[in-house]
């Protein structure tokens, strides 16, 4: 993740929010409507122990104003956050939005790691849901400079 640079739009997914130390991307995976990665963009750690208490108060509001976006645009019924590492030992949350049809009712959401073989999904929504998160949060990429 340290090494992936900071793109609008990859092969993984879509931007939606960025600040000096982080990222939120909506994964291109059709995996579960809404899916969002925060990704820490600052120093690396992998631990959120690893911050300093101003870091992690930056991460954990980052983390906080994508979600309340996600719960504003998706409506689900409930809302997530896997700060995992496993297999990327690098800070990252995953926001996975859960709904009334839902694959695992009541339990942990089957994440697995993304290996490109998942669908995806359709380009324009992908990029209709990406603006509107966008605008729910007040964060355009043409004009923010912060991130560059």
């Amino acid at each position: 993740m340290c090494e992936s640079g900071r793109p609008d739009d990859d092969k993984y997914g879509i931007r939606v929010r960025a600040t000096k130390n982080t990222d939120a991307v909506l994964q291109r995976a059709n995996i579960q409507q809404g899916y969002t990665l925060v990704i820490w963009r600052g120093r690396h750690v992998a631990e959120p122990t690893e911050l300093t208490d101003e870091e992690a108060a930056e991460y954990w509001l980052d983390v906080l104003t994508v979600s309340r976006a996600l719960i504003q645009h998706y409506r689900p019924l409930k809302l997530n956050y896997e700060t995992l590492g496993n297999s990327l030992p690098h800070l990252h949350t995953h926001l996975v939005p859960r709904y009334l049809k839902d694959p695992t009712p009541g339990r942990p959401f089957p994440l697995l790691p993304v290996d490109g073989s998942e669908p995806l999904v359709p380009d324009d929504q992908l990029q209709s849901d990406a603006e509107a998160l966008r605008s729910l949060m007040n964060w355009h990429p043409e004009v923010d400079q912060a991130t560059r």
